[in-house]
């Protein structure tokens, strides 16, 4: 069977192995893919079977390959794929599931930090002289926040947000949630099920861990802010798309609230317009909460797991 990985660079820029995969079947890994149609289906060619991160493969793409067999997503959302089109052609999708929970959970704490004492800014400071310059033996540039009794509310449970959970309140950070689903059994005197409106009006400090849906789409906008604290702040691991960009960048230039930071955004790379990029106190990364070389590692090996499974007939991980 044919192979192709579309793009691998991002998984795999040079620090991990093919191999495992080129074991198992005849591969052609490509670091890039231009996402438009014609691209795609000339990667691809006569392969039988795919792998992709962020290249989509919708039925555009699927009509003119009737060979494809398989479509491996080296990511936990799939929305990239058109599953229903799959379907109907018969096409085996697969993601790779909770490789990073860690990693994303951590990363979501390290943005709080972040915003609460601007590590970065301060260190930057004294490189420059701040330091050697002060009057004082210390001194601060931004208000420094203590976490120990505030509230972080968490919206979205799944694997990420009870792993973020059990590191704010390893912070000492009462933690209130907001999921379709109550789990009970997580309910303590520090964690408590609630309806968002209640989340947003007592959280000191929003972090987003739900999947982007028609129902999440736009869920952080002028409306939900106008319900937080002038004193909050927002976090967002997930997806760009859960945030009305426009409406958060006016409510931090505002003072509406107090600060924000993302690891995603609405399209990405992300555009010179977005208007994040000149919002007050907001801290953006590119996207990397999920890429610890740990978290890439299992990635890559439950992706070669899922074709190996494939190829004996023995699916595993299937979303489509």
């Amino acid at each position: 069977m044919k192979l192709v990985v579309l793009d691998g660079y991002t998984l795999n820029p040079g620090d991990l192995s093919w191999d495992a995969l080129k074991a198992l079947t005849d591969v052609t890994i490509y670091d890039r893919t231009d996402t438009d149609t014609d691209a795609i289906v000339k990667a691809i060619g006569d392969a039988e079977a795919v792998i992709t991160n962020k290249v989509p493969i919708q039925k555009a793409v699927l009509d003119q390959l009737p060979q494809l067999k398989y479509i491996g997503v080296t990511a936990t959302g799939y929305n990239i794929i058109d599953i229903e089109a799959a379907k109907n052609q018969d096409v085996t999708v697969t993601n790779v599931p909770a490789y990073s929970t860690a990693s994303v959970a951590q990363f979501t704490m390290a943005l709080l930090l972040e915003l609460c004492h601007h590590v970065g800014d301060h260190s930057t400071a004294v490189h420059s002289g701040q330091w050697q310059n002060s009057k004082d033996f210390t001194f601060w540039n931004s208000p420094l926040i203590e976490l120990e009794g505030k509230t972080m509310g968490i919206i979205g449970f799944g694997q990420i947000g009870k792993a973020t959970a059990a590191l704010a309140q390893a912070f000492g950070l009462n933690i209130l949630v907001f999921n379709r689903t109550v789990y009970p059994e997580y309910e303590t005197e520090t964690c408590r099920f609630v309806e968002l409106n209640e989340l947003l009006k007592t959280s000191d400090v929003v972090s987003l861990h739900c999947p982007m849906t028609d129902d999440t789409a736009g869920l952080i906008d002028a409306e939900t802010i106008s319900k937080m604290k002038s004193s909050a702040f927002i976090i967002n691991t997930s997806r760009g798309g859960l945030v009305v960009e426009a409406d958060l960048a006016e409510a931090l230039n505002s003072d509406k609230i107090a600060g924000a930071a993302v690891d995603v955004v609405s399209a990405e790379p992300i555009a010179k317009d977005n208007p994040l990029l000149g919002a007050k106190n907001c801290i953006i990364t590119p996207h990397i909460a999920w890429a610890p070389l740990e978290a890439r590692t299992r990635c890559m090996q439950i992706a070669v797991n899922n074709v190996e499974a494939f190829l004996k007939g023995e699916l595993v991980n299937v979303v489509s």
